[in-house]
C-alpha cells in the first residue's frame, strides 16, 4: 500500500465495507477497504461503473455509513459521531465538489459561495461571511464575477464557483466526485491545474474520475474493482509552476 506523504494521516479506513440490501438481493458495494491517506495527498479514485469508487466516496463524505469496518477522518472515529455530529464534521473538515457543479440558480456567484458558513455553529456573522465568500472567489480567480448568477457563467466559471464554495471553510479535505465530467477538455485542463495549485498550498484532495488523462495529474492513484482496491500507485505529478499563497488577499 502506497504511503508516499511525509504529512500525518487525515483518513485512516480499515476493513472497511458497505452492504446494500434489499428484499431480494445483497449488495457488495465495498468490501472490506484498507487505506491510510495522508495530508497532502492528492489522489485519485478510480474504477468501471459498480467498483465501489461512488460508495467509498460517500462513506468518506460522511454521507453515507459503513456496514462495517472503521473511518477515522483527522482523529475522530466517525462510527461513534450521531446525525448532528456528523454534520458538523463535514461543515468544518469538509469541501465537497461535483460533476453537476450543484449551484442555485436565482442566487449570485457570492452568495452561493456563502452557503456552507450559513450552518455554522457558531453562526457567523454576514459581514464576515461576504468578506471570506469574496476571497475564496478571489482564490479561484473569480472575484469580478460576484454578482453573477450561474446562467451568466461558462462551465469553467461555474466549476470555479462550486470549488470557491467548497473552499470558503478552509476544510482539511475537498471531496471531488468527477470534478471535469461536464466539461470540455481545455476548461478541464484548467480546473485540474487549479486542484494542483490548492493541493500545493497544503489541501488534501480527494477526487473520482475515470478519465486517465485526468487522474494523470494526481499524485497517487487507486484503482477499485468489485468493490476492493486493486492497485494503489505514488507518481510525481506535473509541475506547475510557483503554487499561488492561498488564505490571504
Amino acid at each position: 500500500m502506497i504511503t508516499q506523504s511525509s504529512g500525518p494521516v487525515l483518513v485512516a479506513l480499515k476493513e472497511l465495507a458497505k452492504i446494500y440490501r434489499t428484499s431480494e438481493v445483497e449488495v457488495n458495494a465495498v468490501c472490506g477497504v484498507t487505506l491510510e491517506i495522508h495530508k497532502g495527498d492528492f489522489l485519485a479514485v478510480m474504477g468501471a461503473s459498480g467498483s465501489g469508487k461512488s460508495s467509498l466516496m460517500n462513506m468518506l463524505g460522511c454521507l453515507d455509513r459503513s456496514s462495517s469496518g472503521t473511518y477515522w477522518l483527522d482523529g475522530v472515529d466517525v462510527a461513534r459521531l450521531d446525525r448532528n455530529e456528523l454534520a458538523g464534521l463535514r461543515n468544518r473538515k469538509l469541501g465537497f465538489v461535483f460533476q453537476s457543479f450543484n449551484l442555485l440558480a436565482r442566487t449570485s456567484a457570492l452568495e452561493n459561495v456563502e452557503l456552507p458558513l450559513l450552518y455554522s455553529d457558531p453562526a457567523v456573522p454576514l459581514r464576515e461571511r461576504r468578506q471570506r465568500a469574496l476571497q475564496a472567489l478571489e482564490w479561484v480567480g473569480l472575484s469580478p464575477r460576484a454578482k453573477h448568477h450561474p446562467s451568466q457563467l461558462s462551465g469553467g466559471q461555474q466549476q470555479r464557483v462550486a470549488i470557491a464554495r467548497a473552499l470558503v471553510n478552509w476544510p482539511e479535505l475537498i471531496l471531488a466526485d468527477e470534478p471535469t465530467g461536464n466539461l470540455d477538455t481545455r476548461t478541464g485542463i484548467e480546473i485540474m491545474q487549479l486542484f494542483q495549485t490548492l493541493n500545493a498550498s497544503g489541501i488534501t484532495i480527494i477526487m473520482v474520475t475515470h478519465e486517465p488523462d485526468i487522474a494523470e495529474y494526481c499524485k497517487r492513484i487507486v484503482q477499485m474493482r468489485d468493490g476492493r482496491v486493486v492497485s494503489d500507485t505514488g507518481k510525481p505529478s506535473p509541475r506547475i509552476g510557483g503554487p499561488r499563497e492561498l488564505g490571504s488577499s
